[in-house]
Protein backbone atom coordinates (compact mmCIF):
# COMPACT_ATOMS: atom_id res chain seq x y z
CA UNK A 1 0.00 0.00 0.00
CA UNK A 2 2.81 2.38 0.95
CA UNK A 3 4.64 1.68 -2.34
CA UNK A 4 1.40 2.30 -4.26
CA UNK A 5 0.97 5.67 -2.52
CA UNK A 6 4.62 6.53 -3.11
CA UNK A 7 4.26 5.72 -6.81
CA UNK A 8 1.11 7.83 -7.04
CA UNK A 9 2.91 10.76 -5.39
CA UNK A 10 5.76 10.35 -7.86
CA UNK A 11 3.33 10.35 -10.79
CA UNK A 12 1.72 13.56 -9.45
CA UNK A 13 5.20 15.05 -9.17
CA UNK A 14 5.91 14.14 -12.84
CA UNK A 15 2.64 15.77 -13.93
CA UNK A 16 3.70 18.96 -12.16
CA UNK A 17 7.12 18.79 -13.83
CA UNK A 18 5.44 18.48 -17.26
CA UNK A 19 3.49 21.68 -16.65
CA UNK A 20 6.64 23.47 -15.50
CA UNK A 21 8.57 22.20 -18.52
CA UNK A 22 6.00 23.35 -21.10
CA UNK A 23 4.25 26.29 -19.41
CA UNK A 24 6.70 27.99 -17.04
CA UNK A 25 8.17 31.36 -18.03
CA UNK A 26 11.09 30.89 -15.62
CA UNK A 27 14.11 29.40 -17.51
CA UNK A 28 15.76 27.99 -14.36
CA UNK A 29 12.53 26.20 -13.38
CA UNK A 30 12.28 24.79 -16.93
CA UNK A 31 15.91 23.57 -16.76
CA UNK A 32 15.28 21.79 -13.46
CA UNK A 33 12.08 20.24 -14.82
CA UNK A 34 13.92 19.05 -17.95
CA UNK A 35 16.64 17.34 -15.86
CA UNK A 36 14.00 15.65 -13.70
CA UNK A 37 12.11 14.46 -16.81
CA UNK A 38 15.31 12.99 -18.30
CA UNK A 39 15.95 11.18 -15.00
CA UNK A 40 12.37 9.83 -15.13
CA UNK A 41 12.90 8.54 -18.68
CA UNK A 42 16.05 6.69 -17.58
CA UNK A 43 14.59 5.12 -14.43
CA UNK A 44 14.04 1.32 -14.38
CA UNK A 45 10.30 1.37 -13.48
CA UNK A 46 9.31 3.83 -16.21
CA UNK A 47 6.83 1.47 -17.87
CA UNK A 48 4.24 1.35 -15.06
CA UNK A 49 4.55 5.10 -14.44
CA UNK A 50 3.94 5.87 -18.13
CA UNK A 51 0.78 3.80 -17.98
CA UNK A 52 -0.29 5.65 -14.81
CA UNK A 53 0.30 9.01 -16.55
CA UNK A 54 -1.83 7.93 -19.51
CA UNK A 55 -4.58 6.52 -17.28
CA UNK A 56 -4.81 9.68 -15.16
CA UNK A 57 -4.71 11.90 -18.29
CA UNK A 58 -4.05 14.89 -16.03
CA UNK A 59 -2.83 17.08 -18.91
CA UNK A 60 -1.90 16.78 -22.58
CA UNK A 61 1.73 17.39 -21.57
CA UNK A 62 1.87 14.37 -19.26
CA UNK A 63 0.26 12.22 -21.98
CA UNK A 64 2.89 13.47 -24.46
CA UNK A 65 5.71 12.66 -22.02
CA UNK A 66 4.34 9.13 -21.47
CA UNK A 67 4.06 8.46 -25.23
CA UNK A 68 7.54 9.79 -26.09
CA UNK A 69 9.12 7.98 -23.13
CA UNK A 70 7.57 4.67 -24.22
CA UNK A 71 8.86 5.27 -27.78
CA UNK A 72 12.40 5.76 -26.40
CA UNK A 73 12.04 2.64 -24.25
CA UNK A 74 10.94 0.56 -27.24
CA UNK A 75 13.73 1.90 -29.48
CA UNK A 76 16.59 1.10 -27.13
CA UNK A 77 18.61 -1.84 -28.42
CA UNK A 78 19.19 -2.81 -24.76
CA UNK A 79 15.44 -2.80 -24.08
CA UNK A 80 14.49 -5.75 -21.91
CA UNK A 81 10.80 -5.70 -22.87
CA UNK A 82 9.42 -9.08 -23.87
CA UNK A 83 7.41 -9.59 -27.08
CA UNK A 84 4.24 -9.92 -25.00
CA UNK A 85 4.95 -6.65 -23.16
CA UNK A 86 5.46 -4.82 -26.46
CA UNK A 87 2.27 -6.34 -27.85
CA UNK A 88 0.40 -5.22 -24.72
CA UNK A 89 1.71 -1.66 -25.10
CA UNK A 90 0.63 -1.63 -28.77
CA UNK A 91 -2.87 -2.91 -27.97
CA UNK A 92 -3.13 -0.43 -25.09
CA UNK A 93 -2.23 2.46 -27.44
CA UNK A 94 -4.88 1.37 -29.98
CA UNK A 95 -7.51 1.07 -27.27
CA UNK A 96 -6.50 4.44 -25.78
CA UNK A 97 -6.85 6.18 -29.15
CA UNK A 98 -10.20 4.48 -29.81
CA UNK A 99 -11.76 5.34 -26.44
CA UNK A 100 -10.53 8.92 -25.90
CA UNK A 101 -11.85 11.05 -28.75
CA UNK A 102 -10.82 14.50 -27.46
CA UNK A 103 -7.03 14.08 -27.26
CA UNK A 104 -4.82 17.01 -28.29
CA UNK A 105 -3.42 16.64 -31.83
CA UNK A 106 0.18 16.41 -30.63
CA UNK A 107 -0.75 13.61 -28.20
CA UNK A 108 -2.50 11.69 -31.01
CA UNK A 109 0.61 12.14 -33.19
CA UNK A 110 2.94 10.90 -30.41
CA UNK A 111 0.76 7.82 -29.78
CA UNK A 112 0.44 7.12 -33.53
CA UNK A 113 4.26 7.31 -33.86
CA UNK A 114 4.62 4.96 -30.88
CA UNK A 115 2.27 2.44 -32.54
CA UNK A 116 4.25 2.59 -35.81
CA UNK A 117 7.59 2.20 -34.01
CA UNK A 118 6.48 -0.86 -32.00
CA UNK A 119 4.92 -2.44 -35.10
CA UNK A 120 8.04 -2.03 -37.21
CA UNK A 121 10.48 -3.27 -34.57
CA UNK A 122 8.30 -6.30 -33.82
CA UNK A 123 7.42 -7.14 -37.44
CA UNK A 124 8.93 -10.64 -37.38
CA UNK A 125 8.23 -11.37 -33.67
CA UNK A 126 5.88 -14.25 -32.86
CA UNK A 127 3.46 -15.14 -30.09
CA UNK A 128 2.19 -18.73 -30.25
CA UNK A 129 3.61 -19.09 -33.77
CA UNK A 130 1.64 -16.09 -35.04
CA UNK A 131 3.24 -12.92 -36.49
CA UNK A 132 1.13 -10.78 -34.18
CA UNK A 133 2.52 -7.37 -35.22
CA UNK A 134 1.55 -7.95 -38.86
CA UNK A 135 -2.25 -7.97 -38.23
CA UNK A 136 -2.31 -4.24 -38.96
CA UNK A 137 -5.41 -4.03 -41.17
CA UNK A 138 -7.45 -6.19 -38.77
CA UNK A 139 -6.33 -4.17 -35.75
CA UNK A 140 -7.29 -0.88 -37.41
CA UNK A 141 -10.51 -2.06 -39.11
CA UNK A 142 -12.72 -0.83 -36.22
CA UNK A 143 -11.27 2.71 -36.61
CA UNK A 144 -11.96 2.77 -40.34
CA UNK A 145 -15.62 1.85 -39.83
CA UNK A 146 -16.19 4.60 -37.25
CA UNK A 147 -17.28 8.23 -37.68
CA UNK A 148 -14.99 10.69 -39.50
CA UNK A 149 -12.90 11.65 -36.43
CA UNK A 150 -12.19 8.01 -35.52
CA UNK A 151 -11.61 6.99 -39.16
CA UNK A 152 -9.03 9.81 -39.45
CA UNK A 153 -7.02 8.32 -36.57
CA UNK A 154 -7.11 4.91 -38.29
CA UNK A 155 -5.78 6.47 -41.51
CA UNK A 156 -3.08 8.34 -39.53
CA UNK A 157 -1.98 5.03 -37.96
CA UNK A 158 -1.53 3.48 -41.42
CA UNK A 159 0.12 6.59 -42.84
CA UNK A 160 2.65 6.82 -40.02
CA UNK A 161 3.42 3.10 -40.34
CA UNK A 162 4.22 3.56 -44.06
CA UNK A 163 6.53 6.47 -43.15
CA UNK A 164 8.16 4.49 -40.34
CA UNK A 165 8.79 1.50 -42.62
CA UNK A 166 10.38 3.81 -45.18
CA UNK A 167 12.71 5.65 -42.80
CA UNK A 168 16.04 4.50 -41.46
CA UNK A 169 15.95 5.89 -37.94
CA UNK A 170 18.94 6.14 -35.63
CA UNK A 171 17.70 3.05 -33.79
CA UNK A 172 17.57 1.10 -37.11
CA UNK A 173 21.04 2.25 -38.11
CA UNK A 174 22.42 1.12 -34.75
CA UNK A 175 20.75 -2.26 -35.08
CA UNK A 176 21.23 -3.34 -38.68
CA UNK A 177 20.42 -1.82 -42.04
CA UNK A 178 19.92 -5.28 -43.50
CA UNK A 179 17.17 -5.95 -40.96
CA UNK A 180 15.51 -2.59 -41.77
CA UNK A 181 15.49 -3.52 -45.48
CA UNK A 182 14.13 -6.99 -44.77
CA UNK A 183 11.25 -5.56 -42.71
CA UNK A 184 10.54 -2.80 -45.28
CA UNK A 185 10.51 -5.33 -48.15
CA UNK A 186 8.21 -7.72 -46.29
CA UNK A 187 5.86 -4.83 -45.50
CA UNK A 188 5.94 -3.63 -49.14
CA UNK A 189 5.09 -7.10 -50.45
CA UNK A 190 2.32 -7.93 -47.98
CA UNK A 191 0.55 -4.69 -46.96
CA UNK A 192 1.51 -1.54 -48.85
CA UNK A 193 -0.67 -2.11 -51.91
CA UNK A 194 -3.71 -2.82 -49.73
CA UNK A 195 -3.13 0.48 -47.93
CA UNK A 196 -2.85 2.40 -51.22
CA UNK A 197 -6.05 0.81 -52.53
CA UNK A 198 -7.80 1.62 -49.26
CA UNK A 199 -6.79 5.30 -49.53
CA UNK A 200 -8.10 5.43 -53.14
CA UNK A 201 -11.42 3.74 -52.29
CA UNK A 202 -12.06 6.00 -49.27
CA UNK A 203 -11.10 9.10 -51.30
CA UNK A 204 -13.46 7.91 -54.06
CA UNK A 205 -16.24 7.50 -51.50
CA UNK A 206 -15.56 10.98 -50.08
CA UNK A 207 -15.64 12.48 -53.58
CA UNK A 208 -18.91 10.62 -54.31
CA UNK A 209 -20.60 12.32 -51.36
CA UNK A 210 -20.86 16.09 -51.55
CA UNK A 211 -17.64 17.13 -49.82
CA UNK A 212 -18.28 19.65 -47.08
CA UNK A 213 -14.78 20.97 -46.36
CA UNK A 214 -16.09 23.58 -43.94
CA UNK A 215 -16.72 20.56 -41.68
CA UNK A 216 -13.39 20.20 -39.86
CA UNK A 217 -13.66 16.43 -39.42
CA UNK A 218 -14.30 15.87 -43.17
CA UNK A 219 -11.37 18.13 -44.06
CA UNK A 220 -9.03 16.27 -41.66
CA UNK A 221 -10.10 12.88 -43.04
CA UNK A 222 -9.49 13.84 -46.70
CA UNK A 223 -6.10 15.36 -45.76
CA UNK A 224 -5.10 12.16 -43.91
CA UNK A 225 -6.19 9.99 -46.87
CA UNK A 226 -4.21 12.08 -49.36
CA UNK A 227 -1.13 11.85 -47.11
CA UNK A 228 -1.55 8.08 -46.90
CA UNK A 229 -1.78 7.82 -50.71
CA UNK A 230 1.27 10.08 -51.11
CA UNK A 231 3.29 8.12 -48.53
CA UNK A 232 2.49 4.88 -50.40
CA UNK A 233 3.53 6.39 -53.75
CA UNK A 234 6.79 7.85 -52.37
CA UNK A 235 7.80 4.55 -50.72
CA UNK A 236 11.37 3.44 -51.44
CA UNK A 237 10.24 0.36 -53.36
CA UNK A 238 13.65 -1.00 -54.31
CA UNK A 239 15.74 0.21 -51.37
CA UNK A 240 17.80 2.84 -53.17
CA UNK A 241 17.02 5.71 -50.75
CA UNK A 242 17.90 8.14 -53.53
CA UNK A 243 19.24 11.59 -52.78
CA UNK A 244 16.24 13.89 -52.38
CA UNK A 245 18.04 16.79 -54.02
CA UNK A 246 17.81 14.94 -57.35
CA UNK A 247 14.03 15.18 -56.94
CA UNK A 248 13.02 15.23 -60.56
CA UNK A 249 15.23 12.61 -62.08
CA UNK A 250 13.51 9.83 -60.25
CA UNK A 251 11.22 7.10 -61.47
CA UNK A 252 8.68 5.51 -59.16
CA UNK A 253 9.49 1.80 -59.10
CA UNK A 254 5.92 0.54 -58.65
CA UNK A 255 5.80 -3.28 -58.17
CA UNK A 256 4.29 -5.28 -61.05
CA UNK A 257 1.50 -6.55 -58.76
CA UNK A 258 0.13 -2.95 -58.65
CA UNK A 259 -0.35 -2.89 -62.45
CA UNK A 260 -4.15 -3.39 -62.54
CA UNK A 261 -4.74 -0.26 -60.44
CA UNK A 262 -2.60 1.85 -62.78
CA UNK A 263 -4.36 0.48 -65.87
CA UNK A 264 -7.75 1.63 -64.50
CA UNK A 265 -8.56 5.12 -65.75
CA UNK A 266 -10.29 5.79 -62.41
CA UNK A 267 -6.96 6.03 -60.53
CA UNK A 268 -5.62 9.07 -62.42
CA UNK A 269 -9.08 10.59 -62.78
CA UNK A 270 -9.64 10.41 -59.01
CA UNK A 271 -6.67 12.67 -58.18
CA UNK A 272 -7.43 15.15 -60.99
CA UNK A 273 -11.05 15.35 -59.78
CA UNK A 274 -9.90 15.85 -56.19
CA UNK A 275 -7.57 18.68 -57.28
CA UNK A 276 -10.53 20.51 -58.86
CA UNK A 277 -12.92 19.77 -55.97
CA UNK A 278 -10.56 20.69 -53.12
CA UNK A 279 -8.91 23.98 -52.29
CA UNK A 280 -5.64 25.14 -50.74
CA UNK A 281 -3.33 22.64 -49.08
CA UNK A 282 -5.55 19.66 -49.98
CA UNK A 283 -5.36 20.46 -53.71
CA UNK A 284 -1.55 20.55 -53.55
CA UNK A 285 -1.54 17.10 -51.90
CA UNK A 286 -3.66 15.76 -54.79
CA UNK A 287 -1.15 17.28 -57.26
CA UNK A 288 1.78 15.77 -55.32
CA UNK A 289 0.15 12.33 -55.77
CA UNK A 290 -0.26 13.04 -59.51
CA UNK A 291 3.47 13.91 -59.76
CA UNK A 292 4.25 10.42 -58.43
CA UNK A 293 1.67 8.75 -60.69
CA UNK A 294 3.17 10.51 -63.72
CA UNK A 295 6.59 9.08 -62.79
CA UNK A 296 5.66 5.40 -62.73
CA UNK A 297 8.41 3.32 -64.35
CA UNK A 298 7.91 2.89 -68.09
CA UNK A 299 8.29 -0.90 -67.97
CA UNK A 300 5.07 -1.24 -65.94
CA UNK A 301 3.11 -0.74 -69.19
CA UNK A 302 3.13 -2.12 -72.71
CA UNK A 303 3.55 0.56 -75.42
CA UNK A 304 -0.18 0.67 -76.05
CA UNK A 305 -1.04 0.90 -72.31
CA UNK A 306 1.56 3.63 -71.81
CA UNK A 307 0.04 5.67 -74.66
CA UNK A 308 -3.43 5.44 -73.02
CA UNK A 309 -2.02 6.39 -69.60
CA UNK A 310 -0.16 9.40 -71.07
CA UNK A 311 -3.31 10.43 -72.95
CA UNK A 312 -5.29 10.59 -69.69
CA UNK A 313 -2.44 12.45 -68.00
CA UNK A 314 -2.24 15.02 -70.83
CA UNK A 315 -6.04 15.52 -70.80
CA UNK A 316 -5.90 16.23 -67.03
CA UNK A 317 -3.02 18.71 -67.52
CA UNK A 318 -4.90 20.56 -70.31
CA UNK A 319 -7.96 20.87 -68.06
CA UNK A 320 -5.85 22.48 -65.30
CA UNK A 321 -4.23 24.85 -67.83
CA UNK A 322 -7.65 25.89 -69.15
CA UNK A 323 -8.78 26.85 -65.66
CA UNK A 324 -5.72 28.17 -63.82
CA UNK A 325 -7.61 29.60 -60.84
CA UNK A 326 -6.19 27.02 -58.41
CA UNK A 327 -2.64 27.82 -59.54
CA UNK A 328 -2.77 31.19 -57.78
CA UNK A 329 -1.80 29.24 -54.67
CA UNK A 330 2.06 29.04 -54.68
CA UNK A 331 2.14 25.43 -53.40
CA UNK A 332 -0.30 24.26 -56.08
CA UNK A 333 1.69 26.17 -58.69
CA UNK A 334 4.95 24.54 -57.56
CA UNK A 335 3.50 21.01 -57.65
CA UNK A 336 1.95 21.65 -61.05
CA UNK A 337 5.33 22.80 -62.46
CA UNK A 338 6.83 19.56 -61.13
CA UNK A 339 4.02 17.62 -62.84
CA UNK A 340 4.75 19.32 -66.18
CA UNK A 341 8.47 18.53 -65.89
CA UNK A 342 7.66 14.85 -65.29
CA UNK A 343 5.81 14.74 -68.64
CA UNK A 344 9.20 14.81 -70.35
CA UNK A 345 11.42 13.02 -67.80
CA UNK A 346 9.30 9.90 -68.11
CA UNK A 347 7.92 10.04 -71.66
CA UNK A 348 9.57 10.62 -75.03
CA UNK A 349 8.70 13.55 -77.26
CA UNK A 350 7.64 11.00 -79.90
CA UNK A 351 5.02 9.70 -77.41
CA UNK A 352 3.87 13.17 -76.35
CA UNK A 353 3.10 14.33 -79.91
CA UNK A 354 0.79 11.32 -80.34
CA UNK A 355 -1.62 12.29 -77.53
CA UNK A 356 -5.08 13.59 -78.42
CA UNK A 357 -5.14 17.39 -78.62
CA UNK A 358 -1.32 17.68 -78.58
CA UNK A 359 -1.53 21.10 -80.37
CA UNK A 360 -3.72 22.43 -77.54
CA UNK A 361 -1.43 20.92 -74.89
CA UNK A 362 1.77 22.46 -76.27
CA UNK A 363 0.07 25.83 -76.88
CA UNK A 364 -1.21 25.97 -73.28
CA UNK A 365 2.16 24.88 -71.82
CA UNK A 366 3.95 27.57 -73.88
CA UNK A 367 1.49 30.27 -72.79
CA UNK A 368 1.75 29.16 -69.14
CA UNK A 369 5.58 29.17 -69.32
CA UNK A 370 5.74 32.66 -70.84
CA UNK A 371 3.33 34.01 -68.19
CA UNK A 372 5.37 32.31 -65.44
CA UNK A 373 8.60 33.85 -66.74
CA UNK A 374 6.99 37.30 -66.88
CA UNK A 375 6.00 37.04 -63.20
CA UNK A 376 8.82 34.80 -61.99
CA UNK A 377 8.94 36.56 -58.58
CA UNK A 378 5.63 34.83 -57.75
CA UNK A 379 7.33 31.43 -57.37
CA UNK A 380 11.04 31.73 -58.22
CA UNK A 381 11.77 28.15 -57.07
CA UNK A 382 9.30 26.62 -59.52
CA UNK A 383 10.32 28.16 -62.86
CA UNK A 384 13.34 25.88 -63.34
CA UNK A 385 10.97 22.90 -63.70
CA UNK A 386 9.37 24.60 -66.70
CA UNK A 387 12.75 25.48 -68.20
CA UNK A 388 13.95 21.87 -67.80
CA UNK A 389 10.79 20.67 -69.60
CA UNK A 390 11.51 22.93 -72.59
CA UNK A 391 15.22 22.13 -72.61
CA UNK A 392 14.48 18.38 -72.71
CA UNK A 393 11.83 18.74 -75.40
CA UNK A 394 14.06 20.81 -77.67
CA UNK A 395 17.01 18.47 -77.11
CA UNK A 396 14.81 15.54 -78.23
CA UNK A 397 13.79 17.06 -81.58
CA UNK A 398 16.49 15.29 -83.67
CA UNK A 399 15.33 11.89 -82.38
CA UNK A 400 11.58 12.18 -83.04
CA UNK A 401 10.39 9.48 -85.45
CA UNK A 402 6.67 10.30 -85.24
CA UNK A 403 4.96 11.79 -88.30
CA UNK A 404 2.90 14.22 -86.14
CA UNK A 405 4.43 17.74 -85.94
CA UNK A 406 5.95 18.64 -82.55
CA UNK A 407 5.38 22.39 -83.22
CA UNK A 408 8.32 23.36 -80.98
CA UNK A 409 9.74 25.66 -83.67
CA UNK A 410 6.57 27.76 -83.24
CA UNK A 411 6.73 28.04 -79.44
CA UNK A 412 10.34 27.55 -78.23
CA UNK A 413 11.59 30.95 -79.55
CA UNK A 414 8.83 32.76 -77.61
CA UNK A 415 9.75 30.88 -74.41
CA UNK A 416 13.44 31.70 -74.95
CA UNK A 417 12.67 35.39 -75.52
CA UNK A 418 10.48 35.52 -72.40
CA UNK A 419 13.29 33.95 -70.34
CA UNK A 420 15.91 36.44 -71.62
CA UNK A 421 13.56 39.39 -70.98
CA UNK A 422 12.78 38.18 -67.44
CA UNK A 423 16.51 37.96 -66.67
CA UNK A 424 17.17 41.46 -68.08
CA UNK A 425 14.27 42.94 -66.11
CA UNK A 426 15.50 41.35 -62.89
CA UNK A 427 18.88 43.11 -63.07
Amino acid sequence: KITKMAEEQEVCQIELLCKQLYESQDPSLRDQAEKAVVAFQESPDTLSKCQALLERADSSYSQLLAATTLAKLISRSTSSLSVQQRLDIRNYVLNYLATRPKLANFVVQALVSLFARITKLGWFDMVKEELVFQNVMNDIASFLQGPAEVCTIGVQLLSQLVLEMNQVSEADANRSLAKHRKIASAFRDSQLFEMFRLSCSLLGAARGKSLDLSDGSQHALVAALLRLAHNCLTFDFIGTTSDESSDDLCTVQIPTSWRPTFLESATLDLFFELYHALGGALASLALACLVQLASVRRSLFSNNERAKFLNRLAAGVVRILENTQGLQDPTNYHEFCRLLARLKTNYQLGELVMVDNYPRLIEHIAKFTVQSLQMWQFAPNSVHYLLSLWQRMVASVPYVKAAEPHMLEAYAPGVTAAYINSRLESV
